[in-house]
């Protein structure tokens, strides 16, 4: 078993460290951690105040236990509640939470403090990396996938009607808790988004991990040791590849496995949740990108159809025709494609593979090829 291939005899808690010199921080993952939040943020930060940014759906849940283990040690919270969804990352909510921590008066060493999914960690991680030019952040994930993807590594950022992410800072977050215990209250919809993103690190270079998923996946979404296990192995690749390209000059783009065909499936849903979320995108991307390897003679069209085997097994989509409703047509997805901001100089750059577990980074790809492909793909 190698390093990167989970343990799952123990549920104890666990503890990733990232290493970025000054701007290093800690990952805690294991049940209880929001209740303990207090005395964690506490030990790593000197300020007494905070900014908690949370959205509707999560508040009820944990808000209360946030700000009462904040109080507990002398922190003072603000609150902000948001609406739910892709939709709440836009420049108008991105300036309600700046004049929130503002009027909160939060000064550089207080924390803006993220409560919820991807959407609020990306948003909040934005205000903070920009008011008074960046203030302490701390993520406190509640979703499966933004415990094992969007809540590491430091990119923050808002949509646009161009696309996903494309306006944003890297602000290194100070501490991330994972409380896996929140995770029991996802709709079986939501976690299986969020496992996109877990298959992911083993299908770009850890085949023994992606292998242990498709032996252990039930147990992973039973819970347990399992669980935390696989969370533990998600967060420390993503944090060794942060740590070797921290601003995605280079092999961190290994990371958007998928995500170039996903993002284009986003925008062309209006990030309507109802029709597709990020991680099913990914789903699909994910197996679009395995079929288009093997289209360019990258890989073994075995290679495909063993992910999308195991996307399917887990109750993810695999194809375009599984998004509901109707999609536009392939030059429109082309167009959201040429916007991705993997694009550099007007070139296509895709993450592609040479099989399980063997991702690489592809530059120039032809255009036309890529047209033609999703032409072929298309479900009208």
């Amino acid at each position: 078993m190698n390093a990167m291939t989970p343990d799952a005899n123990s549920a104890a808690e666990r503890l990733v460290h990232v290493p970025l010199g000054e701007r290093a921080y800690d990952i805690l993952i294991g049940p209880g951690l929001i209740k303990r939040a207090g005395d964690e943020i506490a030990a790593r930060l000197k300020g007494r105040k905070a900014a908690i940014i949370t959205d509707v759906h999560v508040a009820p849940l944990y808000l209360d236990s946030l700000v009462a283990s904040l109080e507990r040690v002398g922190i003072q919270a603000a609150t902000l509640v948001l609406p739910a969804g892709e939709k709440t990352k836009s420049f108008e909510h991105l300036m309600t939470v700046c004049d929130t921590v503002l009027g909160a008066r939060i000064e550089r060493n207080d924390a803006v403090i993220a409560l919820g999914g991807g959407v609020i960690g990306d948003l909040a991680g934005f205000a903070a990396g920009v008011v008074r030019r960046g203030v302490r952040f701390v993520q406190v994930p509640t979703s499966l996938l933004s415990q094992v993807d969007s809540s590491v590594g430091g990119k923050t950022g808002i949509n646009t009607h161009h696309g996903k992410n494309l306006v944003g800072v890297f602000h290194q977050p100070d501490l991330v808790l994972a409380d896996t215990g929140v995770l029991d209250t996802l709709s079986e919809r939501e976690f299986r988004a969020g496992y996109a993103e877990v298959a992911k690190y083993g299908l770009i270079d850890k085949p023994d991990f992606f292998a242990w998923l498709e032996a252990n996946w039930q147990a992973v979404f039973a819970g347990g040791a399992e669980r935390i296990e696989a969370i533990a192995t998600s967060c420390r690749a993503k944090a060794d590849v942060v740590v070797a390209d921290e601003r995605e000059t280079g092999p961190r783009a290994l990371l958007n496995l998928g995500h170039t065909f996903g993002h284009a499936l986003e925008a062309a849903t209006a990030y309507d949740s109802s029709r597709l979320v990020h991680g099913e995108g990914v789903a699909i991307g994910m197996v679009l990108a395995h079929e288009f390897s093997a289209r360019l003679n990258l890989a073994s069209p075995d290679d495909a159809r063993r992910v999308e085997a195991h996307l399917k097994a887990v109750g993810l989509p695999t194809r375009m025709g599984d998004i509901p409703g109707a999609l536009p047509p392939a030059e429109t997805l082309m167009d959201a494609i040429a916007q991705d901001k993997k694009v550099k100089s007007g070139k296509l750059t895709f993450i592609l593979t040479r099989g399980i577990g063997q991702s690489f980074i592809a530059d120039d790809v032809p255009a036309s090829e890529v047209l033609s492909f999703l032409k072929e793909k298309h479900p009208q």
